[in-house]
């Protein structure tokens, strides 16, 4: 890549698009601890209630940074 694409792409993008990747994998964290997606945890020897608090720790600051990033004001850098 040149580095004039590189530079149009800027640090709050990069953010949103991190962010919105964690709450993905948040997200399925959880999902895995309700069930919904069939994994056994318990064969990897993880309790079941520390995959939920992982994935709600992850699933809400993922959340919190996201909307962190998407109500800022768009200051120059």
């Amino acid at each position: 890549m040149d580095n004039n694409n590189l530079s149009t792409i800027s640090k709050r993008t990069v953010f949103i698009i991190v962010g919105l990747i964690d709450t993905v994998i948040g997200g399925i964290i959880l999902l895995i601890y309700f069930g919904i997606l069939p994994v056994d945890v318990s064969s990897l020897g993880i309790p079941r209630w520390i995959v939920g608090v992982l994935g709600a720790i992850w699933f809400m600051s993922a959340v919190a940074f996201l909307a962190y990033q998407l109500t800022k004001t768009n200051v120059s850098e």
